[in-house]
């Protein structure tokens, strides 16, 4: 009998990516293959705690890591900043930073490669590894950010926030972001060339990969490409959501019939207390039950109105299945959620692709934009009570989940990673 496949994860260093990949691994586990994570500094024991093996990503000491929080912390006030300013304040020196990690993590990534021997690598990330080109076994591109990370002339320029149709506005955008990104660019060009390969179309640090490439963007949010993706190498899930354990809301002191509505902004946007206190006091004025992800954060809530809970952590899949409303920052994951559960979304983004999604949820009929900051309290409470009783929405969205859980996106993409890697028969592992 066959050794079952070695399939190495390595994700980017956000929970998005990190428990997208979760999801495909809890499938290719399913499915009888071996699926291991490599982890950056600060994610041990996520994918232990699921049940993976998981390496420590070790560091070649050429300089301190990326503390990815004390970067947010850094560069919040570009938040409060539109999209296009943010190329300046925040897009640029979050590329310096991602280049820095990329060089930085080479020899100790090569070095663990050659131990793990995998028979396939998923890169869930925005930069390529050059170990990984060089590892001499297929490698898997997963897109877990918004669809815009894969460029298109009917496709906004990503990381804009742009809507609509190509136009001036997009052109400008462009314009500033290859200037913006142009030096971390070239100095990531001549790095790859260093490592013996070509570096990739100009403004973008990751070519796709002649394997296999997997885009989160479900259909009812999809962009029409003037240049469709070769679909033997691209392939767009509908669903894909880990599993998680079945979550019960807790009893409040009241409204304990009303509507449920989650609300989170990730890991990095539960450090803004003052604003999420703010949406606590209108939550505290409307008939619905809310939960709120506070992150670490969560002692700094002293006084908690009867119909709001506030935790550090919630399972998000198992709260969002229960939810009337999904009040989020634009991840891709969180998205792509809230439409597999068929749940609206109330879109307030803060940085990278939340722009993105925010827009597109808007056009798509999929949920509203709300600026981060520039909201009164009436408009906050009528954005909330009119998703949550918007009954024509609410039915197309619940019948796009039947569509998407039947997808079973996280099994689609174990199957086609499995190909790649040239598994024995999907069927008879699986059986």
């Amino acid at each position: 009998m066959a050794a079952p496949s070695t399939i190495a994860l390595f994700p980017e260093a956000s929970f998005g990516a990190a428990l997208n990949c979760v999801g495909i691994a809890q499938e290719l586990r399913r499915l009888g293959a071996r699926p291991v994570f490599i982890c950056h500094p600060g994610f041990s024991g996520v994918f232990s705690e699921c049940g993976f093996p998981e390496y420590q990503l070790a560091d070649d000491a050429s300089g301190p890591p990326t503390d990815w929080n004390d970067f947010i912390e850094r560069h919040q006030d570009a938040f409060r900043q539109s999209p296009f300013e943010q190329l300046e304040s925040y897009v640029g020196p979050t590329w310096d930073a991602i280049v820095d990690t990329a060089i930085r993590v080479e020899e100790p990534l090569r070095q663990l490669l050659s131990r793990l021997k995998p028979d396939a690598i998923v890169l869930d990330n925005v930069v390529m590894f050059p170990a990984i080109a060089n590892a001499g076994v297929p490698w898997i591109r997963v897109v877990s950010c918004a669809e815009t990370e894969v460029p298109d002339e009917n496709v906004p320029p990503y990381l804009s926030g742009c809507g609509g149709s190509p136009g001036p506005g997009w052109q400008k955008f462009e314009r500033a972001y290859e200037r913006v990104t142009g030096p971390a660019y070239r100095r990531f060009s001549a790095f790859l060339a260093e490592c013996g390969l070509k570096p990739p179309e100009t403004s973008n640090f990751l070519s796709a990969s002649p394997w296999l490439n997997l885009l989160l963007a479900p259909e009812i949010i999809r962009h029409r490409r003037q240049a469709p993706l070769d679909p033997q190498t691209f392939v767009f899930l509908d669903g894909c959501v880990r599993h998680e354990a079945p979550y019960e809301p807790p009893r409040f002191a009241s409204h304990n019939d009303a509507p449920l509505v989650l609300t989170s902004f990730g890991s990095l946007g539960a450090m803004d207390v003052v604003m999420m206190t703010r949406m606590i006091e209108v939550f505290s004025t409307l008939p619905c039950r809310f939960l709120v992800n506070a992150g670490h954060w969560r002692d700094a809530y002293r006084e908690v109105p009867d119909n709001v809970f506030i935790d550090s952590w919630f399972p998000q899949p198992s709260v969002v299945a229960q939810a009337s409303l999904f009040i989020h920052h634009g991840g891709n994951n969180s998205f792509c959620e809230a439409l597999y559960f068929g749940v609206p979304s109330l879109v307030m983004p803060y940085c990278w692709d939340g722009h993105d999604n925010a827009t597109r949820a808007t056009e798509a009929g999929v949920g509203r934009k709300l600026d981060r900051y520039g909201w009164s309290d009436g408009g906050l409470a009528a954005a909330i009570t009119d998703l949550v009783a918007d009954k024509a929405m609410a039915g197309r969205l619940k019948a796009n989940a039947k569509t998407m859980q039947a997808a079973a996106g996280a099994t689609r993409a174990a199957e086609e990673i499995l190909k790649v890697a040239g598994a024995p028969s999907i069927g008879a592992r699986a059986s």
